[in-house]
C-alpha cells in the first residue's frame, strides 16, 4: 500500500502538467474556431514591441501592443496580440511580431485587427493557431501526461504485495512472483512492443520542433553546424521502424507461451519444456535457444545510479521443432550444473540473480526474438517430456553449429611440423569498433574539458579512461595470433599489424590440460554474449593462450575439441569445470 501511495504522489504532478497543457491546447483551438466569425478592421498602433524575460537557461520573449480601432462609429482600444498569452522562445514569432507592430507604430501605418461583432470591445491582431507552439505543448501532454497517468494506472493495477514470511513461500519462493504461478510463462514481447512505441513516440515528440528551429538557424543565420541536430529526427525514424518491427513480430508469432517442464526449472537438473508458436511448421527452420544465469546489480549512487547485468553461466541449444495444433511446437531440455544461483522472485534488492531464456530464429519475413524470465531453483528435478535421446540429438545439432562457427573464425593451415592455426586481425571487429568509438568520444570530451574549460582533474580522468578504452579496442582490432607445432613443442606468435610482439612455446610432453577463461562480455538489450579464450596449461600450471574470441560456453567447448584434434593434444583430466568470472577453467579435451 505504501508503494502505491508513494507512486501516486510522484505521478500526480506529471499528470497535472499533462492535463494543464491539454487544457491550454484545447482553449487555443476553441478560441481560434470562434474567432473565424470575427471581422477585420483597421487599427492605429499606439505602442508596441516585445519584452524579454531572463531565466536560468534561456531568455523568453513576448510581443505586446496597444492599438485604437473604430467600430460602428465608436472608438475602442485593444491590447490582445495572440490567442495565447505569455512569453516563449519557440521560433521567432514573438520577436518578429513585436518588431512588425513597432514598425507600424513608427510609420503610422494601420494594421489589421479582428473584432468580435457581438462584443466589439474584444479584438486581436493574430487569430491564427501557432502550430509550433501546439506541437511543443503536445510534448508535455503525451510525455508528462503519459508518464503521470501511466504510473497511476500501474499503481492501482499493481497486485497486492505478498507476505514473504508465510510458510508456503519458504517452500515455494517462486510463487512470490505473480508471473510464476503456473508452469506457463509469457514472454516480454508484448510489453517490449508497447515500450518501443512509447519510446518512439516520446523521442519523436521531443525532436519534432527541431527541423523548424534548424531551418531558421541554417537559412537565416547560416549556422550549418546546426544540421547535426537532424540526427535526432533521423533516430526517431529508426525508432519508429523498430516499433513497427516489434509489432510485426508479435502479429506473426502470437503470444508464444513457454510451458515449463519441470516447473520450476532445476539447478542440478533440467530447464526445459515447450514453446508453442502461431507459425506453420517448416522442417527447414532452425530455432536457437539461449539460457543465461544473470547477476543484476546497482552501480553508482545518487543521480549516477544505474542497473547493470553480468552473465554468470550460459548455454545454447537447437530446439526440436514439430507440428502442433497451433502451428509449431519447440521442445527442448537444458542440463543445468550445480552451484549456480537461483532466481530472485521479487527482484526488489540492490542485487539479485535471474534466469533468462531467449528464443531466436532467422526466417523469411519477420524474425522471432523472444525473452522469457523464468523461475529456476535448486530442486534437481528432471524433465518428463524430453527424453535423453532427444536431448543428445539437440546437443549434437548444436555441436555442429558451434564446430562450424569455430572453423569459420580460425584459419587452419598445413605447416612443416603439422597443423598451424591462425586467428587473423579483425576477428573482433564489431565490439572493437564500438569500443573505439566510445573511447574516442570519452577522450574527446576529456580533451575539450581540459583545453577549453580548464577542468584538469575531471577532464583528465575522462580523457585517460577514453584513451585506455580506445587503445584497448585498437589492440583487439589489429592483433593476430598464430599457433603452430613441431614434433617437440607448441608455439604461439602474437602480432600487431603483422609485427611480432610476443612469442611463447610449450613442450608437448609437459601439456596437462586446456583451460578456458571468460574476461569479456557484450550486452545489448536483454542479450548477453560471453567471450572466451582457450589456454594450454602445463604440469607446472603455466598457461599459454592458443585460442580466443569464442562466443559462449558452446563455442569454447567446440574450440577445445578443434584444438585437441588439430594439435593432437590429450588432456590428463576427466572432468569439465566452469568458472565464468575469469578464473581458469579445467576442461577435458576430446581425444584425437
Amino acid at each position: 500500500m505504501k508503494g502505491k501511495i508513494f507512486t501516486s504522489i510522484f505521478a500526480l504532478p506529471f499528470a497535472g502538467v499533462g492535463v494543464w497543457m491539454l487544457w491550454s491546447i484545447s482553449t487555443t483551438v476553441l478560441d481560434a474556431w470562434e474567432m473565424r466569425a470575427w471581422l477585420p478592421a483597421e487599427a492605429q498602433v499606439i505602442s508596441a514591441g516585445y519584452t524579454t524575460g531572463s531565466g536560468d537557461d534561456s531568455d523568453t520573449y513576448e510581443a505586446y501592443a496597444e492599438y485604437r480601432y473604430y467600430w460602428n462609429g465608436q472608438t475602442y482600444t485593444g491590447d490582445r496580440v495572440s490567442i495565447s498569452s505569455g512569453g516563449d522562445n519557440i521560433g521567432d514569432y514573438q520577436t518578429e511580431t513585436g518588431r512588425r507592430l513597432s514598425a507600424a507604430q513608427r510609420s503610422g501605418q494601420p494594421v489589421t485587427v479582428y473584432v468580435n461583432p457581438d462584443q466589439p470591445s474584444e479584438a486581436i491582431v493574430n487569430r491564427d493557431i501557432r502550430w509550433g507552439m501546439v506541437g511543443f505543448k503536445s510534448i508535455f501532454v503525451f510525455v508528462f501526461g503519459g508518464v503521470g497517468f501511466g504510473l497511476l494506472y500501474a499503481a492501482f493495477r499493481a497486485p497486492k504485495e505478498k507476505d514473504a514470511t508465510l510458510p508456503r513461500y519458504a517452500e515455494q519462493p517462486w510463487l512470490l512472483n505473480n508471473a510464476w504461478q503456473t508452469e506457463i510463462i509469457r514472454s516480454g514481447s508484448k510489453a517490449a512492443m508497447w515500450g518501443a512505441w512509447a519510446f518512439a513516440a516520446f523521442w519523436n515528440l521531443v525532436s519534432a520542433p527541431l527541423p523548424f528551429v534548424l531551418f531558421d538557424e541554417v537559412t537565416n543565420k547560416q549556422n550549418y553546424i546546426a544540421l547535426v541536430g537532424l540526427l535526432f529526427p533521423l533516430v526517431g525514424i529508426g525508432l519508429l521502424w523498430w516499433a513497427i518491427s516489434r509489432t510485426l513480430e508479435w502479429r506473426r508469432f502470437g503470444p508464444a507461451p513457454f510451458t515449463m517442464d519441470p516447473f520450476p526449472g532445476a539447478i542440478g537438473g533440467h530447464v526445459g519444456g515447450a514453446i508453442d508458436l502461431n507459425l506453420p511448421f517448416d522442417p527447414q527452420a532452425r530455432f536457437q535457444l539461449t539460457l543465461t544465469n544473470i547477476y543484476s546489480y546497482e552501480s553508482g549512487s545518487g543521480k549516477d545510479r544505474s542497473r547493470k547485468e553480468t552473465a554468470e553461466w550460459q548455454d545454447k541449444l537447437v530446439a526440436h521443432a514439430e507440428p502442433s495444433s497451433s502451428g509449431t511446437r519447440l521442445a527442448f531440455r537444458f542440463d543445468v550444473p550445480d552451484e549456480l544461483q537461483a532466481s530472485d522472485a521479487q527482484q526488489d534488492g540492490k542485487s539479485y540473480h535471474l534466469w533468462r531464456l531467449n528464443l531466436k530464429a532467422e526466417l523469411a519475413g519477420p524474425d522471432i526474438d523472444r525473452d522469457y524470465e523464468i523461475p529456476v531453483y535448486a530442486t534437481g528435478a528432471e524433465s518428463r517430456w524430453v527424453s535423453a535421446q532427444a536431448a543428445r540429438n539437440a546437443r549434437s545439432e548444436q555441436n555442429k553449429i558451434d564446430d562450424a562457427a569455430v572453423i569459420k573464425a580460425v584459419e587452419i593451415r598445413s605447416g612443416t611440423g603439422g597443423r598451424e592455426l591462425f586467428y587473423p586481425m579483425g576477428r573482433n571487429l564489431g565490439p572493437s569498433m564500438v569500443g573505439f568509438i566510445i573511447g574516442g568520444v570519452f577522450a574527446s570530451v576529456g580533451g575539450f574539458l581540459v583545453v577549453n574549460e580548464g577542468h584538469l582533474i575531471f577532464g583528465g580522468i575522462f580523457g585517460l579512461v577514453g584513451s585506455i578504452i580506445a587503445i584497448a579496442s585498437l589492440y583487439m582490432m589489429f592483433n593476430s595470433l598464430e599457433v603452430s607445432q613441431d614434433g617437440m613443442s607448441i608455439k604461439t606468435v602474437r602480432r600487431i599489424l603483422g609485427i611480432p610482439i610476443k612469442r611463447r612455446s610449450m613442450r608437448r610432453a609437459s601439456f596437462a590440460r586446456f583451460s578456458r577463461n571468460s574476461s569479456m562480455q557484450s550486452h545489448s538489450g536483454n542479450k548477453h554474449v560471453m567471450y572466451y579464450s582457450i589456454s594450454a596449461v602445463d604440469r607446472q600450471g603455466d598457461e599459454m593462450t592458443v585460442g580466443e574470441g569464442f562466443k559462449g560456453d558452446n563455442e569454447a567447448d567446440a574450440a577445445i575439441r578443434m584444438l585437441s584434434r588439430e594439435l593432437r593434444l590429450k588432456s590428463e583430466e576427466a572432468t569439465i569445470s566452469h568458472d565464468v568470472q575469469g578464473a581458469d577453467e579445467d576442461v577435458l579435451a576430446a581425444d584425437s
